[in-house]
């Protein structure tokens, strides 16, 4: 239900100011929850949008929200919807001290704000607060519960956030905001530079935001799992290995088991062939086996010692295992395109859009 004007929370003058920023493409349903739970925390709304065909420009305004238009003249990117957005929200606040960024499929859990900005007042050099996201229907599939599971990290001071979270004005406008270029990972690497500036990333335990994945088919995440894997090994290159330490592991972690375990499955049965005749053929194979099952009984033990039940571990740490071939296809994808002088197209899990190179 869209809140009527009687309904939204009046502004605490003496409060700080903050506004919102979503952004979307295409998002239909969610987007209006979206804006419709920015309105009921008593927010200021920029709703960006990256060329939507579905009417969401005119629900945006209709909820209240005012509107930016990417032009065409750039890809379209998370990272440069946000930093138009921040733009557009300063000419509207100049004032602004906080931003909530938000994707445009996600609503704010009620009462965030509120408890983030108590955060930032307790932590005044935390540049980022961000809480704890969770799915809308993990239930759905099994690809929007390994989302809900991968959004469940540590508490405390972190390396990086997501797409949802409260950013101080200050540390956000000196760090230049977002890197406009990059396809994914354009959140931790904005946090590499804020925390190198001696801001602090905090994780505090809190509902925040609830995400509607909408993944019902393998495809789907096969391509967002992708989509890691050339954001972990762009950050790689561009701040080395020790600098978005997150992403970066990502991308080892998919060259180390897409090509030293099978080296070690070739390397092995070659041995076993040579030494014990025929039968020792299973050797190389039978360790890139065990490998991977320690693999699967390492992630799936990590999971239940923070609360998961034992089929969703075992089924996230599964998912794991195979995750690493797609991975280290985006890995190779974004080397490719580097070596021939293009860059890679917005790799998109929800449509049909897939990445290409330009």
């Amino acid at each position: 239900m869209q809140p009527t004007e009687e309904s939204r929370p009046t502004p605490d003058p003496g409060a700080p100011l903050v506004g919102a920023v979503a952004i979307g493409r295409n998002e239909g349903q969610r987007l209006a929850r979206c804006l419709e739970s920015i309105a009921a925390q008593g927010l200021p709304a920029v709703y960006v949008d990256s060329g939507s065909n579905d009417g969401s420009r005119e629900r945006a305004r209709a909820l209240g929200a005012d509107v930016v238009e990417l032009e065409l003249d750039a890809p379209f990117t998370a990272a440069r919807a946000r930093n138009a957005g921040f733009r557009r929200l300063v000419e509207l606040r100049p004032g602004l001290e906080y931003v909530q960024f938000v994707d445009g499929d996600c609503e704010l859990e009620p009462g965030w704000v509120a408890t983030a900005l108590a955060a930032m007042a307790g932590n005044p050099d935390a540049a980022v607060v961000c809480g704890r996201r969770a799915e809308r229907h993990p239930e759905r599939s099994i690809y929007n519960q390994l989302c809900d599971l991968e959004w469940d990290t540590p508490i405390g001071e972190a390396e990086a956030c997501g797409g949802d979270a409260l950013f101080r004005r200050g540390p956000f406008a000196k760090s230049g905001g977002f890197d406009d270029s990059l396809i994914a990972g354009e959140e931790p690497e904005l946090c590499y530079r804020l925390r190198r500036a001696g801001g602090r990333v905090l994780r505090i335990d809190a509902p925040m935001t609830r995400h509607d994945a909408a993944m019902t088919h393998f495809g789907q995440w096969w391509r967002r799992t992708r989509r890691s894997g050339h954001a972990a090994a762009e950050l790689w290159h561009k701040h080395g290995y020790r600098g978005v330490q997150g992403l970066t592991r990502i991308a080892a972690s998919a060259l180390f088991w897409t090509c030293l375990v099978p080296a070690l499955a070739v390397g092995g049965a070659w041995v076993g062939a040579l030494f014990v005749g025929p039968v020792g053929l299973a050797l190389g194979p039978a360790l890139a086996l065990a490998a991977v099952a320690r693999l699967v009984a390492k992630v799936r033990s990590h999971r239940i010692a923070r609360g998961a039940d034992t089929r969703a571990a075992t089924l996230y740490g599964a998912f794991c295992a195979v995750g690493k071939l797609p991975e280290a296809l985006g890995v190779v994808q974004y080397w490719l395109a580097r070596a021939r002088g293009r860059r890679t197209r917005l790799i998109e899990y929800k449509g049909a859009g897939s990445a290409e190179a330009r």
